[in-house]
C-alpha cells in the first residue's frame, strides 16, 4: 500500500513589533492560531506555524533612542521576550524569523522588491503626507478621526521627502474579484465587507521605502539604491514568505507556500488584505488562501493603555496561574471574531469552577474508582452517543473556537452526569465493569479533544490513563486496556 503524502497547512500569526515587551493581547493571538494548529495536527494534517518578530520599524529605532542604547540592542532583548512567552504558553511554532537577521530575510526582501521593480511597479517621487509611525503608515486627511490616527489616537507626523512608491491602483479590479469572490477567505464576514469598502473608495498608490536619514539606517537596504530603507510593510509581510524559506531554500518554499490561514488583529486587515496581495500580484506569486481576523482584548472593560497602567503583562500572569489555564480562558472568554474582555477575577472563577470541578474533579475520581477494581474493564459503548463530534468539527472548521470548546464541555458535563447516575461506587462486577469501561473511553477520547486547548493537561491526561496521544480519527470507543495511573489533581482550586 502506498502512503499518500499528508495534506499540508501552513499558517501564520501577525508579525509582532518588538519595540516594547509583549502583552495579553499578543498572547491571545498565540494561542487562537496554536489552538488551530493543533487541531490541524489532530487532522493527521502536515503543519507548519510561523510567527516572526517585525524588527525593521522606525518604532523601534525611536524607542531605542529613548532608552539610550542601539536598536539591535532594543529588539534582541524584546524579541526574547517573545520567544520566553511564545514557549510558555505552550506555542508549537515552527519558525520565529527575526527581520532583522539578514542570512534569513534580507535575500527574499530584495528578491520581492525586484520582482515588483520588473512589473513596473514601484516608482520614485517627492510626497507629503501624515504618518503615523504607531501603524507605520500614511494616512490621507479624510481617514483620520479629529485629526488623529483611528487605531493610536494620536496625532500623526507630517512627512515631506522622496520615496518609491507601489502602484496599488493599477490591482484595484483585481483586489475587489478576490475578496468579493472569497479567492481569498476574509473571516467574518463583517471585516470582509469592510475591506470590500476601503477598496471600492478607490485605492492608492503608497509609498514602500524610506529615506536611510529619517530610518537612521536601520533596515533591508532598497537594491541599487543606498539612499533607501524597504519600507515596514513592504519588507514585513514578506516574512510570511521567508520563513518558509523565500529566497533562501527553494525546496522549503514549494512545500508550504501559499498560506492556508493568515491570524491578525482588526487593526491591520487592510495591509494583509489589500496591499499584501497586492504585492504579490505584482510580483507573480502565490497568494494567501485565506485571513481570519480576530478583535481586541479591553481589562476590565477600558481599552489597554500604558497611561491608565492596565497593560496586562502575560509573563507575570505566567508565574500566577498555569499556562493552560490562561490558554482556556482567552478561548472561552473571547470569541475569535469580537472584543472581549480579560479579567482576573473572572479567570480565577472560571479556573475554580470548569478546570477544577468539571474536568479536574473529573479525571480524579474516574481513575480513583478503575484503580480500586479489580475486575475486567470491558462494556458495551453507551457514553459516545452523548458526543456530537461532527458539530465539533464543524466549529473548529468556521473558527468558532469558544464555541468548540463549549461543545466539548458539554460532554465533560454529560460525563460527569454519567458518573452520577449510574453511582459505581454501588456497583459490582460486569455491571461496574461496563461503566468504567465508558467513562476510561470518555476521559480518553476528551483528553483528545481538549488537545489543541489545553495541551499539557491532554498529556498529563494521557499519562494517567496510559495512553498514548490520539488523533481526531482516534474519537471512537474501542477497547480500553491500558494501565492507569492515578497522581495529582490536573488543577488546583485558586483561593480568591
Amino acid at each position: 500500500m502506498i502512503d499518500l503524502p499528508k495534506k499540508k497547512f501552513y499558517i501564520t500569526n501577525a508579525i509582532p513589533y518588538v519595540n516594547s515587551a509583549p502583552h495579553i493581547g499578543h498572547t491571545l493571538e498565540f494561542v487562537q492560531s496554536d489552538v488551530i494548529t493543533r487541531y490541524h495536527k489532530l487532522l493527521c494534517e502536515d503543519v507548519f506555524l510561523a510567527t516572526c518578530a517585525d524588527e525593521n520599524s522606525l518604532k523601534s529605532v525611536q524607542a531605542a533612542e529613548d532608552l539610550g542604547i542601539t536598536t539591535q540592542q532594543l529588539v534582541d532583548k524584546n524579541a526574547a521576550k517573545f520567544k520566553e512567552l511564545m514557549e510558555k504558553i505552550g506555542l508549537s511554532v515552527d519558525s520565529f524569523l527575526k527581520s532583522s537577521v539578514k542570512k534569513d530575510h534580507w535575500p527574499g526582501s530584495q528578491k520581492l522588491w525586484e520582482l515588483c521593480k520588473k512589473s513596473g511597479d514601484i516608482y520614485k517621487k517627492k510626497y507629503r503626507g501624515l504618518y503615523c509611525v504607531g501603524c507605520e503608515t500614511f494616512y490621507t486627511p479624510t481617514e483620520l478621526v479629529g485629526g488623529l490616527c483611528p487605531e493610536h489616537k494620536r496625532r500623526p507626523d507630517l512627512v515631506e521627502e522622496e520615496n518609491y512608491f507601489f502602484r496599488l491602483s493599477k490591482y484595484q479590479k483585481q483586489i475587489e474579484d478576490l475578496v468579493e469572490n472569497d479567492k481569498i477567505k476574509i473571516v467574518p464576514e463583517t471585516r470582509k465587507n469592510e475591506v470590500l469598502s476601503f477598496v471600492k473608495s478607490d485605492l492608492e498608490d503608497f509609498s514602500i521605502s524610506r529615506s536611510v536619514e529619517r530610518a537612521k539606517g536601520w533596515g533591508v537596504p532598497v537594491p541599487g539604491d543606498d539612499s533607501q530603507i524597504i519600507y515596514v510593510w513592504f519588507d514585513a509581510l514578506n516574512i510570511y514568505q521567508t520563513a518558509v524559506g523565500y529566497g533562501t531554500d527553494e525546496k522549503l518554499y514549494k512545500k508550504w507556500w501559499p498560506a492556508d490561514l493568515h491570524v491578525i488583529g482588526k487593526g491591520i486587515i487592510r495591509f494583509h488584505a489589500v496591499y499584501w496581495p497586492a504585492i504579490l500580484l505584482s510580483a507573480g506569486l502565490s497568494l494567501p488562501k485565506s485571513i481570519l481576523v480576530h478583535g481586541y482584548i479591553t481589562v476590565e472593560g477600558q481599552k489597554m493603555s500604558k497611561s491608565l497602567g492596565n497593560v496586562v503583562d502575560p509573563l507575570a500572569l505566567l508565574k500566577k496561574y498555569p499556562a493552560d489555564a490562561i490558554r482556556y480562558f482567552l478561548i472561552k472568554e473571547i470569541p475569535v471574531a469580537d472584543d472581549g474582555d480579560f479579567s482576573e477575577k473572572a479567570m480565577v472563577n472560571r479556573i475554580n469552577g470548569e478546570l477544577v470541578d468539571d474536568l479536574g474533579n473529573l479525571i480524579y475520581r474516574v481513575l480513583t474508582l478503575a484503580e480500586k477494581f479489580k475486575g475486567e474493564i470491558d462494556g458495551k459503548p453507551e457514553l459516545d452517543k452523548r458526543l456530537s463530534l461532527s458539530k465539533i468539527k464543524e466549529l473548529m472548521e468556521g473558527y468558532k473556537l469558544n464555541k468548540a470548546l463549549e461543545e466539548i464541555w458539554e460532554f465533560i458535563r454529560n460525563t460527569n452526569k454519567y458518573v452520577n447516575e449510574n453511582e459505581p461506587w454501588k456497583l459490582h462486577g460486569k455491571e461496574l465493569g461496563n461503566v468504567l469501561y465508558n467513562l476510561l473511553e470518555s476521559c480518553r477520547v476528551i483528553s483528545i479533544l481538549i488537545s489543541p486547548f489545553l495541551p499539557s493537561t491532554a498529556e498529563k491526561i494521557n499519562n494517567q490513563l496510559g495512553v498514548k496521544a490520539g488523533k481526531l480519527k482516534d474519537c471512537k470507543f474501542g477497547k480500553f486496556t491500558e494501565k492507569i495511573k492515578k497522581r495529582e489533581y490536573l488543577f488546583e482550586k485558586v483561593e480568591t
